[in-house]
């Protein structure tokens, strides 16, 4: 992060020298449209920290378990595809999950979707992409997940 950091200021300082009004201009816009987001982004952060503290874990492993076949992969998707959590939060609780007995194929599907797919996000997608574009790239990406888990699951 601080080497992200540290190269975004660097590009930033030769854009400066570079064009200063151009330079501002574009940070003025960054910003407006970063505050029109923001408010939207934190009721979607709001929706999916509720949800996730009001399902036990137990309950996930239960739907999610080795023995729980197709409909685990589906809920997995379904997870995985509303659930807005960073990478690396992400990661020590699908190590969690494994722990607990969720199948590798299962936590394939879940990440998978949780990186490539963001139904709750899909407003926001629409209004930068079309929904048409948003939707069938949604759609491609959680199938592409579910075949990726079969293959897993095959494998593992």
């Amino acid at each position: 992060m601080k080497l992200l950091s540290v190269i975004t200021a660097l590009f930033l300082f030769f854009s400066l020298m570079a064009d200063r009004r151009k330079t501002w201009n574009g940070i003025v816009k960054g910003m407006t449209m970063f505050l029109k987001l923001l408010p939207m982004l934190m009721l979607m952060l709001a929706l999916v920290s509720i949800v996730l503290f009001l399902i036990p874990n137990e309950t996930l492993v239960n739907y999610m378990g080795k023995g729980s076949g197709v409909k685990g992969w589906f809920t997995a998707a379904a997870l995985g595809s509303i659930a807005l959590i960073p990478g690396f939060i992400a990661y020590p609780l699908c190590g969690i999950l494994i722990k607990s007995g969720v199948a590798y194929s299962i936590i394939v599907v879940f990440i998978t979707t949780l990186m490539m797919t963001g139904f709750l996000t899909l407003p926001v997608e629409a209004k930068f992409f079309g929904w048409k574009v948003s939707l069938i790239r949604n759609l491609i990406s959680l199938a592409a997940a579910l075949f990726i888990g079969f293959i897993m699951g095959f494998f593992l």
